[in-house]
């Protein structure tokens, strides 16, 4: 019997910051809140099937209000036997990474401003959605 797979082009409407940091999700979850007045909240892990039929759950943090979502998520799953199954594996050196979206009055060079200034951080970078195989991992 023939598989039919639906194929479906959707719309990105967020921007991905890549985030360099040995500081462990919550703390940088923490320090992101004071920095940008936010409520990042741990959720349940995002789990994600990848092409070798492996699913992987990554932890993350999210805040919403009625404009904004911030998301922050650990680019390495929970599991350590599933490490080469990264969440964006075009940066495997990212240890972080920050999705926004929506009508931020924050602009990106003031956003990256603000984290820049967090101690733990240790670099910033957006991640050029054009460029991402991966982005598909954000739609939910």
């Amino acid at each position: 019997m023939k598989k039919k797979r639906l194929e479906i082009e959707y719309t990105f409407d967020f921007e991905l910051i890549g985030i360099i940091s040995s500081a462990k999700g919550y703390k940088l979850a923490w320090e992101i809140n004071l920095a940008l007045s936010t409520h990042l909240v741990k959720k349940a892990d995002l789990i994600i099937q990848h092409k070798n039929n492996v699913n992987a759950a990554y932890s993350y943090y999210s805040f919403e209000n009625e404009v904004n979502t911030l998301k922050l998520f650990r680019n390495k799953p929970s599991d350590a036997d599933l490490y080469k199954n990264l969440l964006v594996p075009e940066f495997p050196h990212y240890d972080f990474i920050l999705l926004r979206q929506g009508d931020d009055h924050m602009n990106n060079n003031r956003l990256h401003e603000v984290l820049r200034k967090i101690s733990t951080i240790e670099l910033t970078a957006f991640i050029p959605l054009d460029a991402l195989k991966s982005k598909e991992h954000f739609i939910f």
